[in-house]
């Protein structure tokens, strides 16, 4: 298996993405690695940790998320493996609920989260995101 962590999607991959048929609510499982040091394109506090520049993002998301319908569920410490092995495991996880791909579009593309979205690329080292749905049933 083949794991490649991103900071943003391909374009061609996020144009799949959010140009699919809208199938309602979902979550997305975020799986995030760190930079030891912040990077911000202005030089800017370089003395943060991935880990503190990413927790300013952490901090403004949720208002964003809710101001489209959504909601953080979890987010915590990746601690342990019990099942498989990865040469570089994840710092941290996060499950983000969307009511749908119109919504969580509508939400990066707010000015609200483009004022956050600095201390996210100044953190992440990369991630994958991962959406999943409900089984009806």
């Amino acid at each position: 298996m083949n794991v490649t962590n991103a900071v943003f999607p391909p374009a061609d991959q996020a144009a799949a993405f959010f140009g699919r048929a809208d199938d309602g609510p979902f979550v997305m499982v975020n799986l995030l690695k760190f930079k030891e040091r912040a990077d911000y394109a202005d030089g800017s506090d370089g003395h943060l940790s991935g880990r503190e520049a990413y927790a300013r993002y952490a901090a403004g998301v949720g208002a964003c998320l809710e101001a489209v319908g959504g909601k953080a569920l979890f987010a915590g410490s990746a601690t342990e493996l019990l099942i498989g092995e990865v040469e570089d495991p994840w710092d941290m996880v996060a499950l983000a609920q969307y009511p749908s791909r119109v919504a969580m579009m509508a939400m990066v593309r707010s000015p609200e989260y483009q004022a956050i979205e600095k201390h996210r690329i100044a953190g992440l080292a990369g991630q994958l995101n991962i959406r999943t749905k409900a089984i009806s049933g």
